[in-house]
This record gives structure tokens, sequence and C-alpha cells, in this order.
């Protein structure tokens, strides 16, 4: 391995990629590419966006990702039966040989991603190759541990990131080199990001990539819980297997820095009035008339200079910051690094969540995490309960934990942009 000036005794292996024969839809059985792709499974928000998606198009990614039925073993099998229906059809179809893929997205802004998809060695955490820095909720990685055994694919990449040569590394040659030429695949969704990819068959091409990414650790932008999935599966299978390995998209955020966003909490049965009676002497107060840009300027002032949060769902925010040092003290877990400590996440979870409003963090009748804030205003206000909307932690925070070992409460970020589904899958029974 190329250890980058370190001895090959006390380097660590890193990042090991592999080619993989990607399942991909027949762009002249399904037409529209864009009709077919969703954002990843836990983005859509159930279930008007579920809904939205399956008429956009029959064979629209969201039926193998979120299938809908009255059960969770039926869903599963529906989503397998669907999966193999298109395979028998020719919707989707396999690429001919083996290969990595380069992967492209930008947006109207001036956005620009670039990364690599492959199969990924799957590691422990204790080998330190690849860094999680959430927490996650075990029905959920339950979930997805049924859905990958019922359909024995990998049906969407997950998102990590690593630190490496920027312009200069032999993966980005590769890559830049790669996007300059005629895709394999080109549309725009309707989020206004357009969508590249490209096939890296080239054995020497293949070789560079991999021995420039062994150089590297990667953190967890995005799939913590596929990630965990993987490596419950992983455990269910002989070694080697397929199963060995998990599908997912790398990028270098020294050449193509990621946004970092929050993910927010909407909190069922709890009308506002009563979310912020419970705060009483314990936090700052303040109602806010102001349109919602407004209230989030409002919310980043607040947040430079401690914890903070925006509270809705009563037509008005409510900024609630400067928390009582003394309730600090007694809900916030004093083990952990301070940086921990002070994260809104931890506050939330540990003080908010555990002492004041007393709902529990896994329990999705009582709580809900979406990634769009108009939308969490909105579902709190139709519903009549409270909206927490978060401001996002920086990238060097969530990795300089990860590299000591600490995971931060889940759902803390939301990096992006997130890889869309149904671009490239990954079947393990081909």
């Amino acid at each position: 391995m190329n250890s980058a000036g370190h001895s090959e005794a006390t380097a660590p292996r890193g990042l090991e990629l592999t080619p993989f024969r990607g399942l991909r839809y027949d762009p002249d059985r399904v037409g529209n590419l864009a009709a077919v792709t969703s954002p990843p499974y836990d983005v859509v928000v159930r279930p008007d966006g579920v809904h939205h998606l399956q008429s956009a198009d029959p064979h629209n990614i969201v039926r193998l990702i979120l299938p809908q039925a009255t059960t969770p073993a039926e869903r599963n099998a529906q989503a397998a039966r669907t999966l193999r229906r298109w395979l028998s059809e020719g919707v989707l179809t396999t690429d001919s040989q083996p290969g990595l893929y380069v992967y492209e997205q930008r947006d109207g802004a001036g956005l620009l991603q670039r990364g690599v998809i492959g199969a990924l060695r799957l590691s422990e955490p204790s080998e330190g190759v690849v860094l999680p820095h959430e927490d996650v909720i075990p029905h959920v990685v339950a979930d997805r541990a049924a859905l990958m055994r019922a359909t024995s694919a990998n049906l969407e990449p997950l998102l990590l990131t690593y630190r490496g040569d920027g312009a200069a590394s032999a993966t980005t040659e590769v890559v830049e080199r790669l996007a300059e030429q005629p895709p394999l695949l080109a549309t725009t969704t309707e989020d206004g990001y357009s969508h590249r990819l490209w096939s890296v068959t080239d054995p020497a091409d293949v070789d560079r990539v991999q021995s420039d990414l062994a150089r590297h650790q990667a953190l967890i932008a995005d799939g913590h819980h596929r990630w965990a999935t993987y490596r419950r599966l992983r455990a269910e299978h002989p070694s080697p297997s397929p199963w060995d390995y998990g599908l997912v998209l790398l990028v270098d955020t020294a050449r193509y820095p990621l946004r970092v966003r929050a993910i927010h909490r909407l909190l069922h049965g709890l009308p506002v009035a009563d979310a912020v009676t419970a705060l009483d002497g314990l936090f700052r107060v303040r109602r806010l008339e102001v349109p919602l840009a407004q209230g989030l300027e409002s919310l980043a002032d607040a947040a430079r200079e401690g914890n903070a949060f925006l509270l809705a769902g009563d037509g008005a925010f409510h900024l609630i910051d400067r928390p009582d040092p003394n309730l600090l003290s007694r809900t916030v877990p004093a083990e952990h690094p301070a940086a921990w400590r002070t994260l809104d996440a931890t506050v939330l979870h540990a003080t908010l969540l555990d002492h004041v409003w007393h709902i529990p963090e896994d329990d999705p009748a009582r709580i809900t995490y979406i990634h769009d804030t108009a939308a969490t205003v909105e579902k709190a206000e139709r519903d009549s309960g409270t909206a927490v909307l978060m401001h996002p932690v920086r990238e060097e925070v969530v990795r300089d934990l990860a590299r000591q070992g600490v995971t931060m409460p889940r759902k803390s970020t939301s990096f992006g942009p997130k890889p869309a589904s149904g671009l490239v899958l990954r079947a393990l029974d081909r």
C-alpha cells in the first residue's frame, strides 16, 4: 500500500474501493432519467414526497427504496418483486464490465461536486478507516437491513468524504480528465441539479484511484444507518462474499467542499405554547414576528454566542438561547469532550428532549427528523406540533470529534449535495 511517507509496518490500511458491475436504468425503456431518480430514502418527506415520486414515473426508484404496503414484510417483498421484474423486463440493465464511476453534481448557483462511486470494503470503527460521527436509531437499521436482505442489493450510495490532496491527487486527475469526456448519462432533476456519470474501467486509472484512496480515511457524511446496515449484513454472510463491501460515493472535500446543513426536528403532540411554557426560567425565550429567512438569521446570530434554537408551529417564531448553566451541568453528560458537550444537538437531546419536554428521541410517533426547513415549519403548523429549527455544525468540528472516536447525537448534520438515488445500483447476487 502507498503509505504516503509512513512505514508499511505502522500505516493503517486505508480505503479499499473496488469496481463493480453497476445496475443502471436503460434510457430507452424509461425515457426521462430525471423522472426515475429520487433523493435518498431519509430525505423523502413521507407520504407526500413518496406519492409525488411514484406518480412521476412507474419506474421511479422510490418504489425500491421506500416501497408502500401494509406491513414491513410485504413492503420488502414488494421491493424484491419490483426489482426482479425490472431486471427481467430490461428496465434495469447490468453494465458489461466492472468499473468505478465518476459522479458529478452541479446546481445553478455555481456549486460543483465530483466524486467516485465504488464498492468499499467494510471496516470496524476501531480500524479508523471509516469514521462515523452520529449515533443510529436501531429500528431504522433493522428496517434497512430487512430491505437489503430482500432485494440483495445496495440501492443507493452512501456519501463519504475524505481530505485528500485536492487538485494534486491522482484521483482528482482521473476524475477531472473523465469529466471532459462524454458521460454515460446526464440528466437534470426537478431541484435544479444536473447529474452526470462516467465509468472508470481502464485498469491503470482504477489502480491510480485505488492506490490514492488507500492512503486515506473517510468520514460518513450521509448514510450512517446504511453503513450500520452494511456491517450488520456482512456479519450474517460468511466471508469472503459481496456483502464484505458496500456502495459509496467518496468526495475529496479538499477539492470539492460540501455544504453542511442542519437537520430539524418535528415534535408531535407538543404544542408550541406548551414547549415554551416548559422553558420558563431555563432558557431565554423571545417571540419573533418575522419571515422564516429573518428568523434563521436571528438564530445564526444567537448561535455565535452559545446554544440556540428556533421554535415554530403557531404562526410565529420563538428564539430560545442562553440556557441556565446549572441546567446544562445537571443534564449534559460530563464524560465527553467539551466540543461535544456544547453542541446544539447534545443540548437538544440531553437537556430539552430528555429533561424538559420528555420526548424519546427514537420514537417515530413523537419525533420526526426533517431536512427541509420550510417543510418542518409547515408540518408543525398543520399538525399543531413544535418545529425545532437547528443551526448547522461546521465540518471541521464533525471531523475532529469523529477522529477522537466521539459520535454526535443522531441526525446532527446534513451534508450535501447528496447523491441522487437511481443513477447506479449494486446487485449482490448477480
